[in-house]
């Protein structure tokens, strides 16, 4: 009986290490809501007025589900929320890192690798975000190049809004998406939304 009291015990103590953890992670993602996008900083946008990437995140997991939904029924919805949703997990403990800052793409993936694995080493299924992070990145498959262009596409459509709103050129942002934005039907959204 003593012995089954100490499994128990035991078993509580993993599975509140293994809780405390799980909110490790989450307050860890949580900071992203105070990273400011640093590229909309370095063209003047004031603080107050600047997404954070969390904010990013969100609107490009909702145009990624949309467009999918709408135009690629052959791609995995539920793949493609997965990467939009940990694209940017890297940028936790690496920052906001933009081409301004000097920093080769070999290096800001080992940086946003490294973050990543930092975070989600943390907990029980951490692998599966970690796997999942490095598929985005590498694009392995349609979903994830199909994300990888739904996140240019956000980042101008980010840019049309701040110059409707603010009034401030920001051509070279809407051009950065047209040169990595590969298929027509997104393309043409990108055109389109000159409009609004």
């Amino acid at each position: 009986k003593k012995e089954l009291v100490m499994v128990k015990e035991k078993s509580r103590l993993q599975t509140k290490l293994e809780q405390e953890n799980l909110l490790k992670v989450y307050f860890e993602i949580q900071s992203l809501k105070n990273l400011l996008r640093q590229g909309w900083l370095q063209k003047g946008i004031k603080k107050e007025k600047c997404e954070s990437v969390a904010d990013h995140s969100f609107s490009t997991t909702l145009l990624a589900w949309l467009i999918a939904d709408e135009y690629f029924s052959e791609l995995d919805k539920n793949k493609i929320i997965q990467y939009t949703l940990v694209h940017e997990m890297g940028e936790i403990y690496a920052g906001d890192i933009t081409p301004a800052d000097g920093i080769s793409e070999d290096k800001k993936y080992e940086l946003e690798l490294e973050s990543v694995e930092k975070i989600f080493q943390k907990i029980n299924q951490g692998e599966k975000y970690i796997q999942l992070w490095k598929e985005f990145e590498n694009s392995v498959n349609e979903e994830a190049k199909f994300v990888k262009q739904i996140d240019k596409l956000e980042m101008a459509l980010q840019a049309h809004y701040y110059e409707d709103k603010l009034e401030i050129d920001l051509k070279d942002f809407k051009d950065t998406a047209r040169s990595k934005i590969s298929d027509e039907n997104l393309l043409e959204l990108l055109e389109l939304s000159k409009m609004f």
